[in-house]
């Protein structure tokens, strides 16, 4: 009776088990097919060696290791973990009540502590769809998003890897609009506001110095109407420099943008409203656009979710029209386009799998499937500092590695139909 009972116990606690135990063994995985993001070509079968967390070798043949795992994955397509380089995994939006309202409860009613174990559930749905590392640009409270990244790398949740920024450095408000100076403390919480160029060095200290890798600055606070000045637009960058960090600069005007890049800020994001002129100095400056744009079926889930009932509005149509037409105008311009989603709205469905449903705005602008996969991919881990380890599959990479049922370049609706995801040669899905 014991034995059965302890049985019983040892498949509960199984089945309740939140991660999943590291794996050192080594790999030979049998591909169909493998996406090369450098060369952006598909290749016939190859074989793949996994030892330690790392690719080995790549070749049509490879010596299997004594004691080694074959994972046989001849019928389907192998590529790179895919990477979402902007994301707030510890942020999630009601869009029915507007972002101010939902950032505050966020703040007083949800609270950090609260915030990490709601992105640790999030973090998995990422992993799930395929994307094995994201850049989570603040909305995470104090550093919650530090907490999460810390727990993800010891092993005790599941999820992506993590580069993380701490609370993005904002003018004054954040993006809180309406909160009464009684209450700034609230945006406090959220938000690093600088309040000089003394300040903003000191403020990019403070980050690094909690664990961020990477430092989120708001050039112009939507839907506040301030912006940081080129003063402190220059200390940011500087500073983040000596300390070895990179800066990714929310913008949504060409002002903003600019005055983002003459500062020498790594990333654009979001960049809505840019001008020719603009990208042609950020193609010069090698700035990267982050398109955090949104798809046909991404939009009617959002109308549907914020109460919208018959054909979409003309105003969000015109707004998705816009966002394509300024990516093609960058890419013509020679802008180096890195994937990012920027999704934080509540949609009812796993928060990854609505993630990954940017790459096909980028389709819908004219982007090609290669395009969009190396923007998914090796576009994003150089953008991240990550360049020869995430995003590609050759030796000394590290082993993020998915496949995927169907070819992509064929038909890019394979990206959805994930079978397989492995992290640092540990695998969290398999068919």
């Amino acid at each position: 009776m014991f034995i059965r009972l302890l049985g019983l116990l040892l498949l509960c606690v199984g089945n309740l088990s939140a991660q999943t135990v590291p794996d050192t063994m080594p790999t030979v995985i049998r591909a169909g097919r493998v996406f090369d993001s450098e060369k952006g070509t598909m290749s016939g079968p190859q074989e793949i060696l996994v030892v330690k967390g790392r690719i080995a070798e790549v070749a049509p043949k490879v010596t299997v290791p004594k004691g080694a795992r074959v994972v046989d994955l001849s019928k389907y397509t192998v590529l790179p973990g895919l990477i979402d380089a902007h994301t707030h995994l510890l942020y999630l939006e009601d869009p029915k009540n507007g972002g101010a309202l939902e950032g505050v409860k966020a703040v007083t009613m949800e609270g950090t502590p609260l915030r990490s174990l709601h992105g640790a559930a999030r973090a998995r749905t990422f992993l799930a769809a395929g994307i094995t590392s994201v850049r989570d640009l603040g909305n995470s409270g104090r550093f919650g998003d530090v907490a999460l990244r810390t727990a993800i790398r010891d092993g005790s949740v599941d999820g992506p890897r993590m580069i993380v920024s701490g609370p993005g450095l904002s003018p004054p408000g954040g993006q809180f609009p309406g909160v009464l100076p009684g209450y700034q403390a609230i945006v406090d919480e959220e938000y690093r506001i600088i309040r000089g160029p003394a300040d903003a060095a000191l403020a990019v200290q403070e980050n690094v110095s909690q664990g961020a890798q990477v430092i989120k600055i708001y050039s112009n606070n939507t839907p506040n109407p301030g912006m940081l000045s080129p003063a402190e637009l220059e200390a940011i960058v500087a500073t983040a420099k000596l300390l070895g960090v990179r800066v990714a600069a929310h913008a949504t005007n060409d002002a903003a943008v600019s005055r983002a890049v003459m500062a020498g800020v790594n990333s654009i994001e979001h960049g809505y409203e840019v001008s020719d002129s603009t990208l042609r100095l950020m193609a010069q400056k090698g700035v990267y656009l982050v398109p955090t744009d949104v798809d046909t079926l991404t939009a009617v889930a959002y109308a549907r979710a914020a109460g919208m009932e018959g054909p979409l509005p003309q105003g969000l149509v015109a707004y998705m029209n816009s966002e394509r037409e300024r990516l093609m105008r960058a890419v013509k311009a020679g802008v180096p386009i890195a994937a990012g989603s920027d999704m934080y709205i509540a949609l009812g469905t796993p928060q990854g799998a609505a993630a990954k449903r940017v790459l096909f705005a980028y389709i819908q602008a004219g982007l090609t499937p290669v395009q969009v996969l190396q923007a998914a991919t090796v576009n994003d881990a150089r953008l991240l500092g990550f360049e020869n380890e995430l995003g590609v599959i050759k030796p000394k990479a590290f082993a993020d590695i998915i496949a995927v049922n169907g070819n992509p370049l064929d038909d890019f609706s394979a990206i959805e139909r994930v079978v397989w995801v492995m992290k640092n040669g540990t695998v969290y899905r398999a068919p």
